[in-house]
């Protein structure tokens, strides 16, 4: 069990971003690819294409582990409501986060990535691996559930190679 953690996480006020963009996932597993073109159209609108690799695979294992792992069992009847997983992408001048929302009040267990060979359970080594910091948060108020999100350090414009 994890506890929750912040640290690391660019502050949530909307007039900081310079870009954002969500989307609602249905409870079912290919949400993960319907996760994976957002990322897509929305990395190559921010004209960030070059990322894409890091962040997808970010994302997929973010909304996967919230379909496994946050889900109720009958999540996918639940009817009248928003879906119950939802992907955010936020880009700051030098940081962009990826941020899934599910319902479960239960915190993001890490297991012990001994075995790569494994099928499953190395989602969040890889989180930990591909990005720059990791963490999850308890929502409050008309939020329920948590949230969980990665930062990836973007560089400097006036760092970049002329005609980027």
């Amino acid at each position: 069990m994890l506890e929750p953690l912040r640290q690391g996480l660019p502050p949530l006020d909307p007039a900081a971003v310079s870009d954002a963009a969500s989307c609602a996932l249905p409870a079912r597993y290919e949400a993960v690819r319907e996760a994976r073109r957002f990322t897509r159209r929305t990395l190559d609108q921010w004209d960030m294409g070059d990322r894409f690799d890091d962040v997808c695979l970010v994302v997929s294992e973010l909304v996967t582990n919230a379909l496994r792992h946050g889900l109720p069992a009958n999540s996918a009847c639940v009817s009248g409501r928003e879906p119950p997983v939802r992907l955010h992408l936020m880009r700051w001048t030098e940081r962009l986060v990826c941020a899934v929302r599910d319902p479960s009040h239960d915190s993001p267990v890490t297991r012990e990535a001994d075995d790569f060979s494994a099928e499953s359970g190395r989602g969040l080594f890889l989180v930990d691996s591909f990005s720059d910091s990791w963490g999850w948060h308890p929502l409050a108020g008309a939020l329920d559930g948590k949230l969980v999100w990665a930062l990836f350090r973007l560089p400097r414009a006036d760092s970049r190679p002329h005609g980027e």
